[in-house]
Order: C-alpha cells, then structure tokens, then sequence
C-alpha cells in the first residue's frame, strides 16, 4: 500500500500557486503541514471546534524560562495526542534559546501507519527575554 493513500493527499498549506494549479501536499509531507496547522492555532480560533489547536499563543509573552518550557511542551504534547490520529508522539522536547528569546520545540512522533519515526522542529519567538 502506498504511504501517500494512508496519510492523506490534498492541498498544501499554506495554499499556494503550482504548475497546474493550487499546489498538493500528500504522506509526510500533509502530516507534517497538519502539525504545524495543529501548533499554530489558538483556542477558541476554530468556530466549530474551540478547544482545537495548541494554546502556544497564550505563551507569547511568557518570560524565557523552563517552567515556560515545560507548560509548552505540555500543550504540544497534548494538541498532537488529541488532534493528529496519524502520530503517534514519542517525545516532546522545548530548550530555551535566551540568545534568540524564543523556544525551540522539538517534536519526535511515530507515523501509525507506517511504523516511521520522524521529528519536527520548530522555533517558537517569545516577545519577552526575561
């Protein structure tokens, strides 16, 4: 069985313009798209769904710290276990990056249908370096 057919195929997202059209996304790639989707909506942003999404947002202006590293790496762990049916999440690790002020999301997940392992990593900019 094709790993395309099992994780999905449809438009990419962002949208955007490709050779023939609105541009596709399928397999890795679409579930990749759809963690990012995951991480980067606020509650109460979905009409139909408020409690979709991540809440990393509500961390915006959290000082640069472990213990705001650790309520990240909850929200992470929990936004992907909930909402993503394709993972399976092995491990969710955020560091501190006080140089840049912003968090480093590092994601490890499992793909249930094909048994591979994949990670993700993300920044994630604080408005505050404290």
């Amino acid at each position: 069985m094709n790993p395309d057919e099992v994780l999905g195929r449809g438009l990419s997202f962002p949208l955007r313009i490709g050779i023939t059209g609105l541009a596709e996304s399928a397999g890795v790639a679409k579930v990749e798209e759809s963690i990012r989707v995951i991480l980067s909506t606020q509650y109460g942003e979905r009409v139909m769904r408020p409690r979709f999404g991540a809440n990393l947002r509500s961390l915006l202006f959290a000082p640069n710290t472990s213990a705001t590293a650790g309520l990240a790496a909850f929200y992470v762990s929990d936004a992907l276990t909930r909402w993503e049916p394709r993972i399976e999440v092995l491990d969710v690790l955020v560091t501190n990056d006080l140089a840049g002020a912003k968090l480093v999301i590092d994601v490890r997940y499992r793909l249930t249908a094909t048994a591979q392992e994949h990670q993700l990593v993300l920044p994630f900019p604080l408005e505050s370096a404290g």
